[in-house]
């Protein structure tokens, strides 16, 4: 015959109450004594105690939340080409006759977008997404404390869907910490702040569900980055804000979230990579990125279970700089300035940190056989 014991109901905030009766069934009236009350509580768990001290989430956010805002753009799309005579339907008698709404009038329609960004130098320079503010002609920026002040767009650079924005007015502005994002690990906290569907300061909590996600393999073809990967929830208009650690710094700017299959995986671009694109757009007002023209893919898992190391090309741009040092498909990088690389995003790396016009030594396998070729890397987006 089992033991029936009875089960509290769990609404009361006070979880040490509701559960005290039950753990007296299951351990005693030694250990907790009855009545279970607030007095009992606090001489079983001191001050200090993680069962009473302040949520880290919440303190995380006491921290950096200040300096996350909203980010509203305006865009003007020009009139629709086509005749502009009015025909029968166009009489506003005549609409209304027949019940008809008013017919759409011509010229420049404004379309209205909102994301999120984050302040990360006190002179009143934020981070958010390349896609929240390209091709906006105004954007405003709203704080946690009510201000809403006119931003200006230093530079963006869609490669890495990034963008810094000015603030009009003189601060000093709430900044937000930047953490490292090449210390994280799987398996850290994550959360995520923003302002999904307009609903100001969001905050949602999860882990750091793997590293150095390949864009590419998302189907970010044009985009060159490895992302965290996060089950924080993350939704449209979280665009462009901070994901924090469990300090309250900044380890990635949230930029994409997966739908249909494995909706619910969220994405976020590392801050020594964010750090380092809004630099060069802060002191240039754009982003340079060394190319070489070609398609990478990762090789095969091999014989032993293990992937091969290397990348596979898998096309080759043509009048490209690879093609014209004689690179072609179906040739497999393994080096990259007598440095192995065992990955495409390593070759990515290796190329993007050489600069545009400095002549590069790649090692390759040609059908099993080495070869080495030098290759003059060019400027992405510029014609061959």
């Amino acid at each position: 015959m089992g033991l029936t014991l009875p089960v509290p109901r769990c609404f009361s905030p006070d979880r040490l109450r509701c559960f005290g009766p039950l753990l007296v069934a299951l351990v005693g009236p030694l250990v907790l004594p009855l009545p279970w009350s607030t007095t009992a509580a606090a001489q079983a768990f001191p001050q200090g105690s993680p069962l009473v001290r302040q949520s880290f989430v919440a303190e995380a956010v006491r921290r950096s939340g200040p300096a996350v805002v909203t980010i509203e753009t305006e865009r003007t799309l020009a009139a629709a080409s086509g005749s502009s005579t009015a025909g029968p339907l166009d009489d506003p008698n005549l609409r209304r006759f027949f019940g008809m709404p008013p017919a759409a009038q011509p010229g420049p329609r404004k379309l209205r977008g909102q994301g999120s960004g984050v302040i990360f130098q006190a002179q009143g320079l934020l981070l958010t997404n390349a896609h929240v503010v390209e091709g906006s002609t105004r954007v405003t920026v709203g704080l946690r404390d009510g201000q809403r002040v006119e931003g200006q767009v230093v530079g963006l650079d869609p490669v890495t869907d990034l963008a810094v924005v000015r603030l009009a007015r003189s601060g000093p502005w709430p900044v937000a910490p930047l953490g490292n994002s090449d210390a994280l690990q799987v398996g850290e906290w994550a959360i995520a702040v923003g302002n999904p569907y307009g609903l100001d300061q969001t905050v949602t909590l999860g882990i750091i569900s793997s590293l150095n996600r390949s864009a590419s393999k998302l189907g970010l073809a044009n985009k060159r980055l490895d992302l965290i990967q996060t089950d924080a929830a993350i939704n449209p208009g979280n665009s462009g804000g901070p994901l924090l650690n469990a300090d309250g710094e900044v380890i990635g700017i949230n930029t994409l979230v997966r739908t249909g299959p494995g909706a619910g995986l969220g994405f976020a671009i590392p801050i020594n990579r964010a750090r380092s694109i809004a630099n060069e757009i802060v002191a240039t007002g754009k982003v340079i990125h060394p190319m070489i023209g070609v398609s990478l893919n990762g090789l095969p898992v091999g014989p032993g279970g293990q992937p091969q190391p290397g990348a596979l090309v898998v096309n080759v741009l043509e009048s490209g700089p690879a093609a014209r040092s004689g690179v072609k498909s179906g040739d497999v990088i393994v080096a990259v300035e007598g440095r192995i690389v065992r990955t495409p995003s390593e070759v990515i790396a290796a190329v993007e940190a050489s600069g545009v016009g400095r002549p590069l030594i790649l090692g390759l396998l040609r059908a099993g056989r080495p070869l080495q070729l030098k290759v003059l890397p060019g400027e992405w987006g510029q014609a061959p």
